[in-house]
């Protein structure tokens, strides 16, 4: 590596998250990286983070006054952060000792390495992967298909590869990417953002990379819930975006008549069978946002110089 220990600058997003956050940064307190900043970004949070700042001093806080979402909240710290590599790491996650130092070493001896994310494994059950990198998203359905998801970790899922996309919740981006194609896009505000920029990053010429010897121990869907109403709007919502965004031509138009005739009245049918009406309602907004709003191309992010 030209520099053994290159600055990391650690960034997560708080929202009502008092306990997750401060079991994260506890975690941190343990690892074996010399040179890191830790950011924590509160996106407007009901609960006062005043314990967490009393507890972590060296901990650097920034208080947006609205809730910006997973892309604008660590955006706003990107444009604080001085290290070389920018970590997104979600706060319902905690981390091994040294889960940094062969991140940085793969980051270092591949430059055209942009994106490398950890090997993240279930809070409940760590012998259980939830990623080990990805086969990317299916350009007609929108959906995603993870390596080793649920599967046993082993060997395999140890060693370092080129991968489609990486993962939000522990994703080690380098400063040369966000300098090159700028920051990720805030409208989508929950979910898919990442994927968003896994995309554009790709298009710029950069590698995407999982590293399987840095491992991440996530708790998964503390913020939002499961299956709850938030979930299903964005999901449904940004899936559509995504879609719009990263397809073209008659690939772009079989996937949206795949969503619309297909996916649209089945998962219609599924809400009236369960008899769960407010993820309906949920589920068509999201689908009806797309009809009616077409600038899905702004608020994509400043280039950071």
């Amino acid at each position: 590596m030209e520099n053994n220990y290159p600055k990391i600058s650690i960034i997560t997003v708080n929202y009502n998250g008092l306990k997750y956050t401060r079991d994260f940064l506890a975690s941190l307190q343990n690892i074996s990286y010399p040179d890191v900043e830790i950011f924590v970004v509160d996106n407007a949070s009901t609960e006062s983070i005043s314990p967490l700042k009393a507890a972590f001093p060296q901990v650097i806080f920034i208080e947006s006054k609205e809730n910006l979402g997973f892309a604008g909240g660590n955006n706003l710290a990107i444009q604080q952060a001085t290290g070389k590599y920018y970590f997104l790491l979600n706060n319902d996650t905690e981390v091994a000792p040294d889960f940094l130092e062969p991140l940085v070493q793969l980051m270092e001896s591949n430059p055209a390495i942009g994106i490398c994310s950890s090997k993240l494994v279930y809070y409940s059950n760590p012998e259980l992967l939830q990623f080990a990198g990805s086969k990317g998203i299916n350009p007609y359905t929108g959906r995603g298909f993870a390596i080793g998801h649920k599967e046993k970790d082993c060997e395999a899922f140890s060693l370092s590869y080129k991968t489609e996309l990486a993962h939000g919740a522990a994703m080690m981006i380098s400063r040369k990417v966000v300098e090159k194609i700028g920051l990720m896009a805030e409208l989508f505000f929950l979910y898919y953002e990442e994927t968003d920029f896994c995309e554009r990053v790709k298009r710029a010429g950069f590698e995407i990379w999982y590293c399987g010897a840095s491992k991440v121990f996530h708790k998964e869907s503390m913020s939002v819930g499961k299956d709850s109403p938030m979930k299903t709007y964005y999901l449904t919502r940004n899936r559509l975006i995504f879609t719009r965004r990263n397809t073209t031509g008659l690939q772009k138009i079989a996937a949206l008549l795949f969503f619309y005739l297909i996916s649209f009245p089945k998962g219609i049918i599924k809400f009236i069978l369960q008899r769960d009406f407010k993820l309906l309602q949920s589920f068509v907004k999201g689908a009806t946002w797309n009809l009616i709003h077409h600038n899905i191309y702004s608020n994509t992010g400043l280039i950071i110089k």
